[in-house]
C-alpha cells in the first residue's frame, strides 16, 4: 500500500506541473494518474471447470480448473465473464484488489445473483 501511495504522490506532484501546461483540472489529472497505476492480484479457479474470461485490450484468459493466475491490471480495467453467450461484467479493478486472491467461481455466482441471472 505504501508503494501505491508513494507512486500516486510522485505522479500527482508531476501532474501539478503538467496541469499548468495542459489545463487539466485536478480531478482530470487524478483520473489520468489512476489509469496508469497497475494492481497485482490473483484470479483463482476453485471449480472443476475451465472459466473463460475477457479482459478487453489485455487478454482473454481461460482459467484452468483448480488453478491460479497472477495478473497486473490498471485501475478501472474491466473483467467480463460469459453467461448464455452474453458478456457480463464481473468486476472493475480497484486498489482494494492489490495482493488479493479472488475466488472467480464465487465472484461469478455472486455477480449472477446481483444481475438476476440463472
Amino acid at each position: 500500500m505504501k508503494k501505491i501511495f508513494s507512486s500516486l504522490l510522485i505522479t500527482l506532484l508531476t501532474c501539478t506541473f503538467i496541469n499548468a501546461e495542459t489545463g487539466l483540472t485536478f480531478t482530470e489529472a487524478l483520473e489520468t494518474v489512476q489509469e496508469k497505476i497497475t494492481i497485482s492480484f490473483t484470479l483463482r479457479n476453485t471449480s472443476l471447470k475451465s472459466i473463460p474470461l475477457k479482459i478487453p485490450g489485455v487478454m482473454n484468459p481461460n482459467l484452468s480448473p483448480q488453478s491460479n493466475s497472477g495478473v497486473s491490471l490498471k485501475i478501472g480495467q474491466k473483467i467480463f465473464f460469459r453467461h448464455n453467450g452474453k458478456k457480463q461484467l464481473l468486476l472493475v479493478v480497484s486498489k482494494e484488489y492489490e495482493g488479493q486472491t479472488l475466488n472467480v467461481p464465487k465472484l461469478i455466482k455472486e455477480r449472477k445473483k446481483e444481475l438476476g441471472l440463472k
